[in-house]
């Protein structure tokens, strides 16, 4: 059953949902803004696939109650290594029609994505704001020497299965295929918001340890790496990255004095 919802707003989106009787929703915890009086609300630390809510067809007994639980402390362990909510909130209409509220949680845009069960979707730490109960939330770790070398930007999140899941980024969103630019695009690290499985992303370093490399790092504010995107698929960056942000913010109250050099040179005050 499709989820009905409607993205509303314009600098800071929330996401209007509207359930059927017996119809679920779940978000992770903080996103949640407001809710009608049938709907009811239940905190879980499993998702959807791990044991968070019964399954049909019984349990299996002694035996099935520990996988159930085996399932959801591994959810909870890779989430807690993400850095992610270690909880879920699940919503259901009850007697009746109901309407929930979401939102994320930076200024910005947000965007509902249809899984119809052959792709799956990754996106970035904190882009999941809400999912029907038939999508299955993950943790996927693309880790290696690249991995290691792009920091937190190859823990990501992962969404599986059949149904509508709504996400959101910081300041404006664009759609882009790489494959419309030549079959690779690169970008700053902390502008992907979320790609469809077949998208290969990875991490390059800028230039090499030279005059050239060092002066982008310096001087351009990159740091010393960018992500790519190679492939056949949607991609959705944002405009905004959270960094930038915080560094407007501490600019603004004069609390972080980046000088000419800013990128590897900025100084935070304690």
């Amino acid at each position: 059953m499709t989820l009905q919802q409607e993205i509303v707003g314009n600098a800071m989106q929330m996401a209007v949902v509207n359930l059927y009787p017996g119809q679920t929703v779940y978000c992770e915890a903080g996103k949640f803004l407001f809710k009608t009086a049938n709907v009811t609300m239940e905190t879980r630390l499993g998702g959807p696939n791990g044991g968070g809510q019964p399954q049909g067809g019984g349990g299996g007994g002694m035996g099935g109650m520990l996988r159930q639980a085996m399932g959801t402390a591994m959810q909870v362990g890779q989430r807690m290594l993400a850095g992610e909510s270690l909880a879920f909130q699940y919503f259901t209409a009850q007697g009746g029609e109901g309407t929930v509220g979401f939102a994320g949680v930076l200024p910005g845009e947000m965007r509902a994505l249809e899984l119809d069960g052959t792709r799956a979707w990754f996106a970035e730490k904190d882009a999941f704001v809400a999912a029907e109960s038939s999508v299955e939330f993950g943790i996927a770790f693309q880790g290696g020497r690249t991995g290691m070398s792009g920091g937190e930007g190859f823990i990501l999140e992962k969404f599986t299965g059949r149904g509508t899941v709504i996400i959101a980024g910081a300041g404006n969103f664009i759609d882009l295929n790489p494959a419309d630019f030549g079959g690779r695009i690169e970008v700053d690290t902390g502008c992907v918001v979320a790609f469809e499985e077949g998208i290969q992303y990875g991490v390059q370093r800028i230039g090499g340890l030279n005059r050239q490399g060092l002066m982008n790092a310096v001087f351009g504010g990159e740091g010393l790496s960018l992500a790519t995107l190679e492939g056949h698929g949607r991609v959705i960056l944002q405009s905004l990255t959270i960094e930038g942000l915080a560094n407007a913010l501490k600019k603004a109250q004069g609390g972080d004095k980046q000088g000419p050099t800013g990128g590897l040179f900025s100084t935070h005050a304690g």
